[in-house]
C-alpha cells in the first residue's frame, strides 16, 4: 500500500476543516445586524489571546513568519465571526477597527510604511555612491575588535534616542559594514539595535516614547504626565538591566542558547545562519569608486537633524510650544515620513553636485530600496491586522480585568504583576504603546500618587518593552530585523533568552522595590542580583572565541 506523504494529509485535513465552515456558513447569519453593540461569542475571555499565541507559536516552529501571522489573523477572524466563512472574510479585510484594508488606510500605519520605504532608498543610494563602504574601511581603521564594533553599535544606538524605528533604520545602515568585518553575526547585530531603541527611548526625557507615555496619563487624574514619567526612569529595571547585559555580554565576549551557535557561524564566515540570502544579495550591487566617508557622515547627520524638526513642527514648535511640550505632542510618524523625505531631497542634490553617481544610478536605487523593505513592510501589515483582530475579541478588556481583579488582594506584589502582565499583552499584542495605554489608567485608578504608583508605572512601561522585545509581531522587533538585515526568525529565536533573562532579573528587583520603595537602593539590589546571574552565565558558557578555538582544535 502507497503511503501517504505528510503534505497530502496535511492538504486533506485543511480540506475537511472548510468543508465544516462552509456547513457553519450555511446554517449562520453572514452580516452584524449592529455592528456598534456586536460582540463575539469568546470576547474578552483567554480565547481573545489564542490567535497572537498561536501565530508566534508557529513562527518559532516553524521559522516561516508569513504564514504563521495569516494563520493567526484568520483564527481571530474566525473566533470574530463564531466561525462563519463570509463575515470572518469581510472581518480580516473590512473591519473598520481592525481589518488588514483599514489598517493600511490608517494615517499613521502608511506614514511608517513611507519612511520605511524612504529609508529603505537611502540605504540603497548610500551604498551605490560608496558612503557605507567607505565608512566601513575608515571604521575599520580606528575600530580594531570585535569588541569595539560591537561597542560603537552600542553607543550609536544610544545617542540615537528620539524615536525606535528610526534608531533601527540608522544605526543597522551605518554599523553593518563594520560588524561584517568583524564577523559579528547579523541576529547579534540586530540585537544591538532592537536591545539600544525601545529600552534607549522609554529612559529618554526627549523621544516619541516619552510623548506616548505622557499623553496615557488622563488628563483628569491631576497627574503631571511628564513629570511622572522622569520619577520612573530609575524604576525602569527592564530597560536599565537589559542596555547593562548587553554592555556585559559585548565586553565579555559571552553569548548562549541561539546566540552562541550564529556567532561561532559568523566566525566561520556565514554572517546570516539562513538559508534566507535576500539581504545578502542586496550587497552584490556595484558601487561608486568616488566615495567618501562624508557621503555616509553627512545624509545621516541631515536625517537625524530633519526627523527631530519635523517631529517637533508637528507638535507646534514653530507655533510657540516649548521644545518639550511640542515634543510630548508631536506626531512621530508624520514627523519621521517628512524627515526622511527631507533628508531624500538633500542627499539627491549632494550627490548629483559632488558626481559619485548619475541622475539614472540615483533612480535605479528608488525600486532596489522599496524591494529591501518588503519583507519588513509585509510583516508589518500582518502584525497590524493580527493586532486588530485581538482588539476586536476584546484581549485588552480581559488584561485589564485581571489586574482590576487582583489589584486589592495584593497591593505590594501589584509591580511585579503589572510587570508580568505588560510583558504577556505587549507579547501578545505586539504594542508597547498600546499595552501601557491600557495599564496606565489603571494604575492610577488602584494608586492615586506615591512612590507605589510611580514604581507601579514604571513596571507597566518596564514590561510593555519587554514583551515588546520578546514578540516576532512587535513592529520594532521587525524594524530591529531589518535594520540589522537579519532573518526575521532568526533574530525573534536568539534574542528571546536574553530578554527572558533579564525579565527574570526585573520582576524579582519589583517584588524588593514594592517593599524597599526607594529608587536608589532597589536599583542597586537589582544591579547586583543581575551581575551575579551575568557571571553565572558566563562560567557557565564561556566565551564564543573560546568555543571555536575548542572545536577547531
Amino acid at each position: 500500500m502507497k503511503k501517504i506523504s505528510g503534505q497530502k494529509i496535511f492538504v486533506l485535513v485543511l480540506m475537511a476543516i472548510l468543508v465544516a465552515l462552509v456547513v457553519v456558513t450555511i446554517n449562520t447569519p453572514g452580516t452584524i445586524e449592529d455592528p456598534a453593540s456586536y460582540e463575539p461569542k469568546v470576547f474578552a475571555t483567554t480565547w481573545a489571546l489564542l490567535p497572537p499565541v498561536i501565530a508566534i507559536a508557529l513562527a518559532l516552529i516553524t521559522k516561516e513568519v508569513y504564514s504563521s501571522l495569516f494563520v493567526g489573523i484568520v483564527v481571530g477572524g474566525l473566533l470574530y465571526s463564531n466561525f462563519n466563512l463570509e463575515l470572518m472574510m469581510n472581518t480580516v479585510f473590512f473591519n473598520e477597527n481592525g481589518g488588514m484594508v483599514y489598517k493600511l488606510a490608517d494615517s499613521w500605519n502608511v506614514g511608517i510604511l513611507i519612511f520605511l520605504v524612504v529609508l529603505g532608498i537611502m540605504v540603497a543610494i548610500m551604498n551605490k555612491a560608496g558612503g557605507s563602504a567607505a565608512f566601513g574601511e575608515w571604521a575599520s581603521k580606528r575600530i580594531k575588535t570585535k569588541v569595539g564594533a560591537q561597542l560603537a553599535t552600542i553607543a550609536l544606538g544610544v545617542m540615537i534616542f528620539v524615536d525606535d524605528y528610526f534608531n533601527c533604520l540608522t544605526v543597522g545602515n551605518v554599523m553593518r559594514p563594520v560588524t561584517d568585518k568583524h564577523k559579528v553575526s547579523r541576529s547579534k547585530l540586530s540585537y544591538l539595535i532592537d536591545a539600544t531603541a525601545a529600552p534607549v527611548c522609554i529612559i529618554a526625557p526627549i523621544s516619541s516614547w516619552a510623548a506616548a507615555v505622557t499623553s496615557s496619563v488622563p488628563e483628569d487624574s491631576g497627574i503631571n504626565g511628564f513629570t511622572t514619567f522622569l520619577k520612573t526612569i530609575p524604576y525602569n529595571y527592564y530597560a536599565l538591566f537589559a542596555i547593562i547585559t548587553m554592555i556585559f555580554f559585548a565586553v565579555t565576549k559571552v553569548d548562549f542558547g541561539l546566540m552562541k551557535k550564529h556567532e561561532l557561524n559568523a566566525l566561520k564566515g556565514d554572517l546570516f545562519s539562513s538559508t534566507d540570502r535576500t539581504f545578502e544579495d542586496t550587497q552584490q550591487e556595484a558601487i561608486s569608486t568616488k566615495g567618501k566617508v562624508i557621503d555616509l557622515v553627512l545624509p545621516v547627520l541631515v536625517l537625524i537633524a530633519a526627523c527631530i524638526m519635523s517631529m517637533v513642527y508637528t507638535g507646534g514648535f514653530f507655533a510657540g510650544e516649548s521644545f518639550v511640550n511640542a515634543f510630548a505632542n508631536s506626531d512621530a510618524s508624520a514627523g519621521l515620513v517628512m524627515g526622511s523625505f527631507i533628508a531624500l531631497i538633500f542627499t539627491f542634490m549632494f550627490y548629483m553636485f559632488r558626481e559619485v553617481i548619475s541622475f539614472q544610478e540615483f533612480m535605479e536605487c528608488v525600486p532596489v530600496g522599496f524591494k529591501m523593505m518588503v519583507s519588513p513592510i509585509l510583516i508589518l501589515t500582518c502584525a497590524w491586522t493580527l493586532s486588530g483582530m485581538t482588539g476586536l475579541l476584546g484581549a485588552d478588556v480581559y488584561v485589564a480585568g485581571l489586574v482590576e481583579g487582583s489589584a486589592a488582594a495584593m497591593q505590594l506584589l501589584l509591580p511585579a504583576v503589572i510587570f508580568l502582565v505588560a510583558v504577556g499583552l505587549a507579547f501578545a499584542t505586539g504594542t508597547s504603546w498600546g499595552t501601557f495605554g491600557i495599564l496606565i489608567p489603571i494604575v492610577l485608578g488602584v494608586f492615586g500618587s506615591g512612590e507605589m504608583m510611580v514604581i507601579s508605572i514604571a513596571a507597566c512601561l518596564s514590561g510593555a518593552v519587554c514583551g515588546d522585545h520578546c514578540s516576532p509581531i512587535s513592529d520594532t522587533t521587525i524594524m530591529a530585523s531589518a535594520g540589522g538585515q537579519c532573518n526575521h526568525v532568526n533574530h525573534v529565536s536568539t534574542q528571546l533568552p536574553y530578554a527572558l533573562l533579564v525579565a527574570a532579573v526585573s520582576f524579582v528587583t519589583y517584588l524588593i522595590a514594592a517593599f524597599v520603595k526607594n529608587a536608589i537602593i532597589s536599583l542597586l539590589i537589582g544591579l547586583v542580583i543581575l551581575l551575579i546571574v551575568l557571571f553565572i552565565v558566563k562560567i557557565v558558557s564561556g566565551t564564543t572565541e573560546s568555543a571555536d578555538e575548542g572545536v577547531r582544535s
